[in-house]
């Protein structure tokens, strides 16, 4: 079986990829019932633990992380994830003889699939960034480079992101499929069409020319799998929906008196071991940290008067979408349609953390999609990037300041649960036999009983004793 996991994939980016529609016409197709936060690690870790948020403990893309006193996102130890993985039942349950891949999945250091594929820069000591991979078997890596060369990591993620970053990993996952000791399973990650889809919106005519980049660049894998009797099942943890509204969370907790700062090199800090009260703003959904009890009702109360705050959930509501988990905020801001969540935290922008007009994800207190546009206020912000480039290539130390700090570029997001079925994630299966009995609409946390039925390793239902068996009246 192979695995995909298309970013962003809805109904109607499966109008514009011919190659993907005729998988499913001669296929399976359902609506994915994703969870909260509809965001990657959440989503990604309940399809293959079967598990909700309150259960697997990866609450959003990242987190505050109490025992250390950080904000930290983007994390890659695949122990975050609790509760045992798909693979590994599924290599339980055929005594050992079962082989698994991972190219690109999240949380993929230190997991137990027999290859291992993720990118994996490398952070030299003089404080430049290179690309690069991490590869088990570590030989894996060096077939891989010299096959397709380094991983695209500036295509990966930000002002550059491309087709050219998921092209690698199409390719990747095809030398994988073409290794005599090929996998049962294997996983591949395809983020594509998160860039352009939220850099300009799911309506506009770019995301339409993305959807059709996409299946153009899976065109060769797709057939490969067809040609080899692989079975491919395509998920998606999410659909991207029109955004017009940031919102400032931090900054109003802040103007509150809840969340303090503290400063470096004139630049503002976030202070989270002194601050009341301060939120890890992730997409549409915002874990919002109170440390003392007895303010959470004031909180709520600032929380709920923002404009584009639909709901705010305290550990009962919380309950309800199965994300009532330690590591989740006291309180769960949701974003309404067409809202979301800044990390900014920052009053006057001559004060912002050096970070702030950079790529940096995992320095960040939260996410930033800003980080896929180059400054439009800035017109010398790309020259400035290829100078920084040229000054890389030679060595020199650089830093990318290039980002805005103005957010109303950005036309896509996710996070909340669809609204609509063009919102709506999708799971494609090219066995018209996958879907069976699962009906119009699957829960993410039931595509792990499916792939493994689909394998034939499907749990069995333990019949008695003979002794205990009553016999029918």
């Amino acid at each position: 079986m192979l695995l995909l996991d298309v970013v962003g994939l809805t109904a109607d980016a499966l109008r514009s990829m011919p190659r993907m529609s005729r998988l499913a016409a001669q296929g399976s197709r359902a609506e994915l019932g994703t969870v909260l936060p509809a965001v990657t690690c959440s989503v990604q870790s309940s399809v293959l633990t079967g598990r909700m948020p309150r259960e697997h403990g990866v609450v959003g893309n990242g987190w505050y992380f109490r025992e250390l006193g950080d904000v930290l996102l983007w994390r890659q130890h695949n122990r975050l994830v609790e509760g045992e993985k798909l693979w590994e039942t599924a290599r339980t349950r055929a005594g050992g003889d079962y082989r698994s891949a991972n190219l690109g999945w999240w949380y993929a250091m230190g997991a137990s699939t027999d290859l291992t594929v993720t990118p994996r820069p490398i952070y030299h000591a003089d404080g430049r960034k290179s690309p690069d991979f991490y590869a088990r078997p570590p030989v894996l890596h060096d077939e891989l480079r010299d096959a397709l060369g380094e991983f695209p990591l500036f295509q990966y993620w930000g002002p550059t992101a491309s087709i050219r970053s998921t092209q690698w990993i199409v390719d990747a996952t095809r030398q994988v499929l073409d290794r005599p000791d090929a996998p049962d399973l294997t996983m591949a990650y395809l983020p594509h069409l998160d860039y352009d889809l939220q850099r300009f919106g799911p309506d506009a005519p770019e995301a339409a020319r993305a959807a059709a980049d996409l299946d153009r660049a899976m065109t060769p894998l797709l057939d490969q799998a067809d040609a080899q009797g692989v079975t491919v099942v395509a998920l998606a943890e999410y659909g991207i929906a029109g955004a017009d509204r940031p919102v400032d969370v931090n900054r109003a907790l802040r103007r509150e008196g809840l969340l303090e700062v503290y400063v470096q090199d004139g630049r503002e800090q976030l202070d989270p071991w002194t601050s009341r009260a301060f939120a890890v703003a992730d997409h549409q959904v915002a874990h919002v940290y109170v440390a003392d009890p007895a303010d959470e009702p004031r909180v709520a109360a600032i929380l709920r008067g923002l404009d584009g705050v639909d709901e705010v959930l305290d550990r009962e509501a919380q309950a309800r979408y199965g994300l009532d988990h330690a590591r989740s905020g006291e309180l769960v801001a949701v974003a309404a349609p067409g809202a979301w969540f800044t990390y900014y935290f920052w009053l006057d922008d001559d004060r912002a953390p050096e970070y702030a007009r950079g790529v940096d994800i995992h320095r960040k207190p939260g996410y930033d999609p800003a980080e896929l546009f180059f400054d439009p206020a800035d017109r010398l912000a790309k020259a400035k990037a290829a100078g920084n480039l040229a000054r890389k290539a030679l060595g020199l130390r650089y830093a990318m300041s290039t980002v805005p700090l103005d957010p109303s570029c950005v036309r896509g997001t996710h996070g909340r649960l669809p609204d609509s079925s063009a919102d709506t994630p999708l799971l494609l299966s090219s066995d018209p036999a996958f879907l069976d009995g699962a009906g119009d609409r699957v829960p993410a946390t039931a595509v792990r009983d499916l792939v493994l039925r689909h394998q034939g390793l499907g749990e069995r239902m333990p019949q008695p004793p003979v002794r205990d068996r009553v016999a029918p009246r």
